[in-house]
């Protein structure tokens, strides 16, 4: 596997400091692919860069879309379970299609991961994972330049969630347990740190042959 090629992901693959990244991650026409990772770390950017090969499922849409909608004095925080509700439907039908999706998760909920399971599963249809793995620092770093900054206690949360779930593929004894867990739940994980973010430039649906 070099530069330029195309890699159909199984299992759990770490690109993490590799110098060999492929330049596609190719899906089955109707997968389903979460990226994670925390606020800033560059889930809504890499998404933009891959929407052309599937609708894209982003809370950030609706949240601006609310915001649009509801007085300028009245806090987020104050509709966000109506955000959350629309959301969730929003996905819910998304996924109900069939049709091919990339949708935008913080990785801290193991319930939502376990709901695309085993929504996709009775469909017939993969489910796969996408891991930032950047950094708090990078993270930050990152809604600093976008100029919004997810609150303390949430970013806190997802943080904490986000580590347990990275710290389920280490190497260890006692993070076997977990990762098999993660890994009987979607059919891949692929983790990415900044560089090899930056490098994997396409997704594609139901693409040709592989080339290498």
């Amino acid at each position: 596997m070099h530069e330029g090629s195309v890699v159909r992901p199984r299992g759990l693959v770490d690109l993490r400091d590799s110098g060999e990244v492929p330049a596609v991650l190719s899906y089955p026409p109707d997968a389903v692919v979460v990226v994670s990772g925390l606020p800033g770390s560059g889930k809504s950017t890499l998404l933009r860069r891959w929407s052309r090969a599937a609708l894209v499922v982003d809370p950030r849409v609706v949240h601006v879309a609310c915001e649009a909608v509801m007085p300028t004095w009245l806090p987020y925080a104050a509709y966000r379970p109506w955000a959350r509700w629309t959301y969730f439907r929003w996905l819910r039908t998304a996924v109900r299609s069939g049709k091919p999706l990339l949708v935008h998760d913080c990785g801290g909920r193991p319930w939502m991961r376990r709901w695309l399971a085993g929504s996709t599963g009775v469909q017939g249809r993969e489910l796969h994972l996408v891991l930032l793995d950047v950094g708090v620092a990078e993270a930050l770093a990152g809604q600093a330049a976008r100029g919004r900054w997810a609150p303390r206690s949430a970013f806190g949360r997802h943080r904490r969630g986000l580590d347990r779930l990275l710290g389920s593929f280490c190497a260890s004894e006692e993070a076997a347990t977990p990762a098999r867990d993660v890994l009987r739940e979607v059919r891949s994980v692929v983790l990415l740190d900044r560089g090899s973010r930056e490098r994997v430039s396409v997704v594609e649906f139901g693409g040709g042959p592989v080339r290498s």
